[in-house]
């Protein structure tokens, strides 16, 4: 009698040797700047970063200040730089995501496609 396969043992998968990443395969990326989906550019991610955290600072510094000289809000300088800095950081996602998005149209209107 002929010995049967264990059953628990997965079958072996054909293993792929030529397949691009998300991050280099042009239409993935081409789909994530029209449509939808996660953008894996590095160099986009670090702009937002850096956009980002520059807006929390910038916004954070002006709350204290606005809540410093205000006394009528009643709210001590670190309370205006906390509201800042989430102003900042709506602000500043929203403001480098439209940013990105008008600087990836208009590289993929004249054509290059990275």
């Amino acid at each position: 009698m002929p010995e049967s396969p264990d059953p628990f043992t997965p079958p072996l998968q054909p293993t792929a040797t030529a397949q691009s990443s998300p991050t280099t395969d042009p239409a993935y990326n081409m789909i994530t700047d029209l449509v939808t989906g996660a953008n894996l550019r590095k160099q986009d991610n670090i702009f937002q970063a850096l956009f980002i955290a520059g807006n929390v600072l910038l916004f954070a510094l002006i709350g204290a200040i606005a809540a410093w000289l205000n006394s009528a809000w009643n709210l001590p300088w670190y309370g205006g730089a906390i509201v800042g800095a989430f102003i900042g950081l709506v602000s500043g996602v929203i403001t480098s995501g439209i940013g990105l998005m008008i600087y990836r149209a208009a590289r993929h209107l004249r054509g290059k496609h990275d």
